[in-house]
């Protein structure tokens, strides 16, 4: 009777031991940006979605496909994920216009 008892509390001992249940979550941040690149440095104003930004662009030379883009506050535009609008004004002259996609945590590098 005494090994039956110590069995029990052991399988009841056991079965509450469990290594209960964890989540992970990994993926990329919920936001994406947008920079803009040009044969020289220029102050130009870009509008998303109706909203308005002024930022720099990067020299083009400063920028090449295999090296990624110094990221500054000057040269840019942080927005969520999706569909938006874009368009890029100089010196009142509307110099790109187009519809973009940017995924999640995506830097979107548009060349003007």
């Amino acid at each position: 009777m005494k090994k039956i008892l110590i069995i029990a509390f052991l399988c009841v001992f056991m079965a509450s031991c469990g290594v209960g249940s964890y989540t992970i979550s990994t993926g990329l941040a919920d936001e994406s940006s947008v920079s803009f690149v040009s044969d020289k440095v220029q102050n130009i104003t870009v509008t998303i979605d109706d909203r308005q930004y002024n930022v720099e662009t990067v020299k083009l030379k400063d920028y090449r496909k295999d090296r990624s883009l110094k990221r500054t506050v000057e040269n840019t535009i942080e927005i969520a994920p999706g569909k938006h609008d874009v368009k890029v004004t100089l010196d009142g002259s509307v110099i790109y216009t187009h519809k973009i996609f940017v995924s999640a945590g995506e830097s979107k590098i548009i060349e003007l």
